[in-house]
């Protein structure tokens, strides 16, 4: 199962009323069912922007902040010490706002400004997420080719990311998703015909543990998901995950723990720092299966 969600170029350059920069990192181009967005402030910088502290940022509610093209982001309230909901004011539709001024988010351990298409994957075909569901990224048109020559079944799901701030780990906060009704029948057979379902990125669990009915099956759903997935909740939905590295701090690991247990876990990140793993968005990748 993949995440077809393509990245957005989300990163904006403002001004505050008093003349300064600030960047605005916009937490997903879908408003919420109040018509809010999630936005982050950020410090910018020579390259990447930097964290605000929430003791230093300017954030406050009613702070208007003026963007490219005469476009407004007005401040409404806080939603955690970092993201603050937010009521836009573009000149045209949000997606192609953003392909006109907007850029790829980046941290400060990429060396440089990338395209925003070295941040989509292969299967990405949704716009919608502020950063990329990077799990997919070794993913190459030619190794998938491969795959379905060898019977894996490929299929997709979309959430859409929103920003996660390597500064300050937070638990997940509401993602837009959607499990087409063809996927969820597709892992219901290949479950039941004794094969398994490996979930690539967090991302695709996070979906298809939201689209899970109280039986535990798989049915068609979309919306807002708030789902937190923990060892004590576990997983109903995949037998396995090919993921990214995750910081220490991370709240992703306790989904990682739901699916392979600590001890696992605890053996992969041993090696993982022992070899030199890269971690984060360019990093690599390793396969979990439980044991």
């Amino acid at each position: 199962m993949v995440n077809n969600s393509a990245t957005l170029p989300a990163a904006l350059p403002g001004r505050l009323p008093d003349g300064a920069p600030v960047a605005l990192h916009l937490s997903s181009a879908r408003p919420d069912p109040d018509g809010d967005h999630l936005v982050e402030l950020r410090r910018p910088g020579a390259g990447a922007a930097e964290y605000y502290p929430p003791e230093l940022s300017p954030a406050m509610a009613g702070l208007r902040i003026a963007l490219p093209a005469g476009a407004v982001c007005e401040l409404t309230a806080p939603y955690t010490a970092r993201l603050w909901r937010a009521r836009l004011n573009l000149p045209g539709p949000i997606v192609g706002y953003l392909a006109d001024h907007g850029k790829a988010i980046r941290y400060g351990y990429v060396d440089r400004d990338w395209p925003i298409e070295a941040y989509r994957t292969v299967f990405a075909s949704e716009p919608g997420s502020s950063e990329m569901p990077s799990a997919a990224r070794p993913f190459t048109a030619e190794l998938v080719a491969r795959l379905a020559g060898r019977g894996v079944l490929v299929a997709p799901v979309t959430l859409h990311t929103g920003v996660a701030s390597p500064e300050v780990h937070e638990a997940p906060y509401p993602e837009w998703f959607r499990v087409p009704g063809e996927t969820a029948r597709l892992a219901e057979h290949v479950r039941t015909s004794g094969g398994r379902v490996i979930a690539v990125g967090t991302t695709v669990v996070r979906a298809l543990e939201s689209a899970a009915g109280p039986d535990g099956r798989l049915r068609a759903a979309e919306g807002w998901t708030e789902l937190v997935i923990t060892p004590e909740r576990g997983v109903r939905t995949v037998d396995g995950l090919l993921t990214g590295w995750h910081e220490p701090r991370a709240s992703h690991l306790l989904m990682l723990q739901a699916v392979a247990g600590r001890p696992l876990l605890d053996r992969c990140y041993a090696e993982a720092i022992q070899a030199r793993y890269l971690w984060h968005e360019f990093g690599d990748v390793n396969l979990l299966l439980p044991w």
